[in-house]
């Protein structure tokens, strides 16, 4: 049974912390989610997971990778639930560790049902997600005054590989900024779907390649242009793309900033 919020854990009995590591930054790891990888027995890890974070468990903690990247899977969702539930059943403290936030675009809901079917207590500790990592450290706001009072966060790939079916017709218009997860490979299709939809060509998108991270890369220009930004600059996954008014807001901080810079040296 899931322990009720704010109720002390009893440690000497075996459970499951679901955790999110976060967008890429190891500092971005909450206390709490540290704290339990710091208390471990077993870590089950994905792939964009730092090795930072992984390097606070404890030495006799049995670290267990089981990332995901597209079309290579380490192990199955069904094993994946199955060694959480059994190593936990034999009294263990278990982490299952993801990158951003395990309720979004992270299976924790699903490894959440496994273990609540087996009996097996669970908690669910969130984690930055990927869409606010990048906003903050793209300096491309999610929402801005005058520009965007909305945004929504969607998955560019469906379950069977393909472009999300999710509506993109509504999205064109109805949604001030956009961000697409696990978009890169359908870009072109992405592209033509908002575009077909009346989606104005010269709305300001943005590429944010490995966001919060040593490697992030940030590249912007215009809806029209994205396919061809990201082949020429050769984006490559783990990256999200942004699209609307706020991505100005990004060129107009830098602006100030070389201002800022050329006042003082001047």
């Amino acid at each position: 049974m899931r322990p009720a919020a704010g109720e002390s854990m009893v440690m000497n009995r075996g459970m499951v912390s679901i955790i999110g590591a976060g967008p890429g930054d190891p500092e971005l790891i909450t206390v709490k989610a540290l704290k339990r990888i710091q208390a471990a027995d077993v870590i089950l890890y994905d792939r964009l997971v730092s090795d930072a974070l992984l390097a606070e468990a404890r030495e006799c903690a049995l670290c267990i990778y089981c990332g995901k990247a597209p079309d290579l899977h380490s192990m199955s969702q069904e094993m994946i639930g199955r060694m959480l539930a059994s190593h936990a059943a034999e009294g263990k403290q278990v982490v299952r560790l993801k990158g951003g936030d395990p309720f979004i675009f992270g299976r924790g809901g699903e490894e959440a049902l496994v273990l609540a079917s087996s009996g097996i207590p669970y908690e669910i500790i969130p984690g930055i997600t990927s869409a606010v990592g990048a906003s903050a450290s793209s300096l491309i706001p999610l929402t801005h005054r005058g520009a965007a009072s909305s945004f929504a966060c969607v998955t560019g790939t469906g379950r069977d590989g393909r472009v999300s079916a999710v509506r993109w017709d509504l999205l064109a218009h109805s949604v001030d900024t956009l961000v697409i997860y696990m978009g890169i490979s359908q870009l072109p299709q992405i592209q033509r779907e908002l575009l077909l939809h009346g989606k104005a060509g010269h709305t300001p998108a943005a590429l944010i390649e490995r966001g919060t991270t040593s490697e992030e890369r940030i590249v912007t220009g215009t809806l029209a242009e994205l396919h061809t930004l990201a082949v020429t600059h050769h984006i490559t996954n783990p990256a999200l793309i942004m699209i609307g008014q706020c991505v100005l807001v990004r060129e107009q901080l830098l602006q100030m900033q070389l201002t800022a810079n050329a006042s003082m040296t001047g």
